[in-house]
């Protein structure tokens, strides 16, 4: 059996439906040329909702959410009984690598942390685990 933390990142895999990567992939793709961000939550570690979060920064580089959106977004996800499970965002010109503004400002390390890539013409998705200072690659899984 897999060990899972209260989150739902599982043994270094991070499960998400299929469909919530495509709204993911939709939702950045839409908001370029600036970063987009938002939350990922479920059930049974598996990321089955997307929250499209404003990028109050509306920058290319970087990426900040509004507080009370967020806890708007955390009523929500208990009123599903889900889980907050994962924190998105897209990297327009960049690498699917987390920045150290990603590292440092980072306030959720029970998470897992996907990023996009648009710097080449196919989208890179990856996903990490921040704690501290240290980044650790995550396996992605696509479940329907």
């Amino acid at each position: 059996m897999e060990k899972t933390n209260d989150q739902g990142v599982i043994s270094g895999t991070f499960y998400m439906t299929n469909h919530v990567r495509q709204k993911l992939i939709s939702h950045c793709k839409r908001e370029l040329p600036y970063e987009a961000c938002g939350l990922l939550s479920g059930g049974n570690g598996i990321a089955e909702t997307i929250w499209p979060m404003e990028n109050v920064n509306r920058s290319s580089f970087s990426f900040s959410m509004d507080l009370d959106q967020i806890r708007h977004v955390f009523e929500l996800i208990d009123r599903r009984n889900e889980d907050f499970i994962g924190i998105y965002h897209s990297h327009p010109t960049d690498s699917a690598y987390p920045s150290e503004g990603d590292i440092t400002l980072n306030n959720y390390p029970e998470v897992g942390h996907l990023i996009i890539s648009f710097a080449n013409s196919t989208p890179e998705l990856k996903c990490f685990q921040l704690t501290g200072k240290k980044v650790f690659p995550i396996q992605l899984k696509f479940v329907n």
